[in-house]
């Protein structure tokens, strides 16, 4: 009976010891990537960074009143165009900005007032596509990145074998390490940029849709009869 207790003990102890080597292994391990592990660092918080920042100003675009357009055209159809122009101007976001252009073009032709509120339709949408490259060449680079460790760990690993009749394990791992930690690791950010890049584009497309849903009601409300 001692002995089922006591064994019992001894692999309560080497689970909790096991437990706490795996928790301190996370960072050791990143840290065995070498150097190289800095700059992929650096991108992953610069992909943080820039995806928090597009994902405030999309969101921020893209909150539109449903009853914005409703609105406007109770007040164009009634011919209070003056009500209009101050809804849309002390409302901030590129759709009513876009109608805004509208509205001040009221009065010259259709095809005029079309193309001032594109315009501002690609300016707002330049707006919001803003730092959106750097999560793509991030997303591209950081596998890149993380393959140069690849060649850099072949490098040592060769350079031991040429240096060294029989290099130990230790020696191997270090470079086995180099290699592919770095590679993981710029996989890992790259595909983790890319799947923010692409949620985001999802987002600016999404509020594009609307903007040119709103531009084609606001040129129909234009047509319609006063009252």
């Amino acid at each position: 009976m001692f002995d089922i207790f006591l064994q019992a003990d001894t692999l309560t102890t080497a689970l909790t010891a096991s437990e706490g080597a795996k928790s301190e292994s996370v960072w050791s391990l990143l840290g065995k990537g070498g150097p190289l592990m800095i700059p992929l660092f650096i991108l992953f918080a610069l992909a943080v960074f820039f995806f928090i920042e597009r994902l405030l100003v999309i969101r921020q675009a893209g909150k539109i009143d449903e009853n914005f357009m409703r609105i406007i055209r109770d007040h164009i159809v009634n011919g209070n165009i003056s009500a209009a122009r101050s809804l849309a101007k002390n409302t901030s976001n590129p759709l009513a900005r876009m109608i805004d252009k509208g509205i001040q073009r009221i009065g010259k032709p259709i095809d005029a007032i079309e193309k001032s509120m594109e315009n501002v339709g690609k300016l707002e949408m330049y707006k919001m596509e803003k730092n959106m490259s750097i999560l793509s060449v991030i997303a591209r680079f950081a596998p890149l990145f993380g393959f140069v460790g690849t060649i850099i760990g072949l490098v040592l690993l060769l350079k031991q074998f040429a240096t060294i009749a029989s290099p130990s394990i230790t020696q191997i791992a270090d470079a086995m390490y180099v290699k592919l930690i770095t590679s993981a690791t710029g996989l890992i950010i790259g595909m983790l940029a890319y799947l923010g890049y692409s949620y985001l584009d999802t987002q600016i497309n999404r509020t594009a849709n609307m903007m040119e849903a709103a531009s084609s009601e606001f040129i129909d409300m234009l047509q319609e009869p006063t009252r």
